[in-house]
Parts: C-alpha cells; structure tokens; sequence
C-alpha cells in the first residue's frame, strides 16, 4: 500500500503544476472590476512598515501555511494577492510560513526561511514578493492553533474592519488525525522530523497540526470571524463546521481534494476590493463562483479531465448546523429502525465519495470514508423497500434532509468534472461527512471521532457503526 505522503504529493504537486505552468490571471468577465481595482489610488505604498489604525470595511486575513512540500504553491499565491493588492477599505494580511530542506524546496524570493507577516500590496511581479514584512517571526510552530489565534488577534488589533474574514491554507485532511509517522531529513544544520500529513495545518517542521478539536480554540480569545474558509482539502464536512459553527457565520470550503492552484484568488480580491460593503454571504459567493469560474477555464477543464479529477466548492450558513445535525439524527434514527440493507448497501456502493485514497489503493473509490451525504440520501430512498414499515417515513425524512441542505444550510454549490469512476460531480450537495464504504485502511488514523462536538450531538458514529456491518 503507498503511503499517504505519495498519494498528497500526487494529488497536491505532480497532478497540478500542469495547472501553475497554463495559469490565466483573471477572468475576461471581470475585467472591469479589475480595472477598478487597479485603478485605486488608495492602495498603501510598499515602503509602508506599519499598520494603520484606520477602520476597513474588511479584514482578509490568510494564514498560509507553506512549511510542507507545497511551499512553491504558498509563495506563487502570495504573488497572486499581490496581483490585485489591498486597499483603504479591503485589507488583506498574511502570515506566510516556509521551510527548507523538505520535498520541492525551492530558492524564490531569496530563500527566506520561517514566517513572515505581510500587509498585501498592490505589484506586477508575479516572482517577487513586494509587500512589506511588518513582522519576522522566526520559525514558530504553524501546526499549533496557538499560533492562528495570534494571528488573529495581532491583525484585529492593527487592521480593525467591520467584516473580518480567515482563509486556513495548507493541506488538509478532513476531520480525522492521522496517526504521525516520521522520516529523517537533513537541511545542512540539524535532522528534521517529517509528519505524515495532518487534519490541518501541519507544519512538517515541527510535525505539529490543528486537530478538529482544537479549531475552535483559535477564536475563543479573538472573537468570531464573518466569513472562514479553507484552503484545504475535504474540509466541507458536517464535522468540521459544527466545530465551529458559533464562530463563523459563513463557512466555505470543499468536499473534495483542493487542486492547485487552490481558489481564485485574483477575481476573488477584484471583487472584495470593488465591493466592499459585501456582506458575508455575498462574500462567500465570490469566492465559490470565481472558483467555479477558474476551473470552467479551457486549460483547467482539460487538467481535471486528464488527471480524472471532479472540484467542487461551497458556502455554507453555520448557523443551520445545529438544525441540519437533528435532521441528519432523526435520519439516521430512522433508517436503523426500518434497517433496509438492500438499500444501504446500494447507497454505501454507489454515493459519490472522495479521494480519501487512489487508484492503486481504492482503485474504485468504494473504501473512500468521505461521502456527500446528500447523494447518499438519494440513492437510499431511490431503492427502498415499500413493504418494509416504516419505509415511506424515512423517505420523507430523507426528502426532509435534502430540501434542508438545498435551501437552508448551503447558500452555493459549484462543481466541475468527473472523477476517476466516471461520477459527475453535479452529484455534490455542498456537505459530506464520514460514510463509511468497503473494509480496508487508506490510512492510519487516531480513534477520536467521539470527541467530535458532530459525534456528541448527532450520535452519527452509531450509524457509522451501523453501516459497517452491511455489505
């Protein structure tokens, strides 16, 4: 079996610096925004060094991990932020981290290692970054929630909006913890120990990560955020955004592995620079349509389809959580009460599920963990047994569930592609979470899933139980 570090390199590096060599800067359709953006006079000069205590209308702060073997991805999306810049009512601020001596090191702007904060500045050079370094932080450890909070609170202070906004970007994993392995590398000044990659934002520096259950953690001594999203793989999961649900009103991430080159974060600026008194969700739906419209792009289109790659992307109401928890429960409740088998086993066979492994380990996709629950939903009361009592019950329940994600929990769904099987990815909904599939292990990972605040309130992990006994 290959290790799960081969399948991320894979998915994150080989499959998609096809994508970074054919990239297009901004889409024909939002030129004019653009030209707005570029017009902006009020856009702070590169010799600024410090932070203005001046009100923006919002705070885009992105803590881009890029201590891993995607460091070259990390410094290109620093380049593109910088492509559209900041202005006097839209501030974005990054804390920007690197490595050296890991996987795909690379020597670009001046081969810095550590973490930087910057306050994002408007240039036109996509190999240099030109934005003021407000703070050299030295090699702290991003694999520790610690360490967002202070982010956090350091931008708060120095940049004070009415919106705030966090991008989480880095690998990631869902919600599980995967158990760490470790290999030995030598930078030329001492042994460095490698992690196998995390929920998210491992730092393979440190071999550190933010656990599910740590998410919360960042915000409680900083306040919510409006507007959180993560550049991270498999992170729209009903585990996840319950985590954090009381701190964030709009939660934007994707089902699926994350291609790079992750968002579009060109348009996306354009848009917030020439919109600023968006509102979150407004601004949630920047971000999922220009990501839709990215990956429509002809050069895009082909990459996914000759790697058999599906993207999907949503923004989902955080405060629908609570609710879509008791549907999905009262769901579950009911489909072990009516225990059709024939139908759970179709649905367990058939339901879209994601890139938890790959085609020499899962070459179906039937082992895959993650699933659109949605979709699962579907094809259970596609092939219910009328004559079982109780079955038209759970049906209504499931119909219940689905109209539920449609028009109360996800505000937009974007999808593009196939995978590897064949399954079109309008199959996506814009929420999954832990289905289990076939017997097999695509990875080891800790058993913590009844810590989850999701486990506690929905008792989902009885069904997972449940539906591992089918076949």
């Amino acid at each position: 079996m290959k290790k799960l570090a081969l399948f991320l390199t894979l998915s994150f590096f080989s499959v998609n610096i096809y994508a970074y060599k054919n990239i297009t800067l901004n889409s024909p359709n939002l030129k004019e925004i653009i030209s707005i953006s570029e017009s902006n006079t009020t856009i702070p000069s590169a010799t600024e060094k410090e932070p203005k205590n001046s009100s923006a209308d919002w705070l885009i702060m992105v803590y881009m991990n890029g201590k891993s073997n995607i460091e070259p991805f990390a410094l290109t999306d620093m380049n593109r932020f910088e492509s559209i810049g900041s202005s006097s009512k839209v501030k974005i601020v990054v804390e920007l981290g690197r490595p050296k001596g890991l996987d795909n090191d690379t020597t670009a702007d001046g081969d810095w290692t550590g973490i930087r904060r910057y306050l994002v500045v408007k240039d036109n050079d996509m190999e240099k970054i030109t934005s003021p370094v407000l703070m050299d932080l030295g090699d702290k450890d991003m694999g520790d929630w610690r360490q967002v909070s202070n982010f956090l609170q350091w931008a708060k202070t120095n940049y004070p909006a009415k919106k705030t906004m966090l991008i989480l970007w880095d690998h990631g994993w869902g919600w599980l913890d995967p158990k760490k392995t470790s290999a030995s590398l030598i930078d030329g000044r001492k042994e460095i120990s490698i992690p196998g990659d995390k929920s998210i934002s491992h730092d393979f520096v440190t071999g550190n990560y933010i656990k599910t259950n740590e998410l919360h953690k960042i915000f409680e001594k900083t306040g919510k955020v409006d507007l959180y999203a993560s550049m991270a793989c498999f992170m729209q999961m009903a585990e996840i955004s319950y985590q954090i649900k009381d701190y964030a009103d709009i939660i934007v991430g994707s089902e699926e592995v994350v291609q790079l080159p992750s968002f579009n974060f060109e348009d996306f600026s354009s848009l917030m620079l020439a919109n600023p008194e968006a509102t979150a969700s407004e601004a949630g739906i920047f971000l999922v349509d220009t990501f839709k419209e990215m990956y429509s792009r002809p050069e895009y289109s082909d990459m996914l389809e000759e790697t058999k790659y599906g993207v999907q992307l949503s923004a989902i109401k955080a405060s629908m959580m609570e609710s879509f928890g008791k549907k999905l429960s009262a769901w579950a409740k009911a489909a072990m009460k009516v225990n059709d088998r024939n139908a759970m086993s179709k649905a367990k066979k058939d339901a879209l599920r994601f890139e938890v492994g790959d085609d020499i380990t899962d070459p179906k996709k039937e082992i895959s963990f993650y699933g659109d629950i949605y979709d699962f939903v579907r094809i259970v009361n596609e092939n219910l047994n009328k004559n079982i009592s109780g079955s038209e019950t759970l049906k209504a329940s499931g119909i219940a569930l689905q109209n539920f994600i449609d028009n109360k929990l996800v505000i937009k769904n974007v999808f593009h592609g196939k995978d590897r099987t064949g399954k079109d990815y309008s199959k996506t909904h814009g929420i999954a979470v832990h289905i289990p599939g076939k017997p097999g292990t695509l990875i080891e990972y800790e058993d913590t899933y009844g810590k989850l605040e999701f486990a506690k309130a929905t008792n989902w992990e009885k069904f997972i139980n449940y539906l591992k006994e089918i076949n």
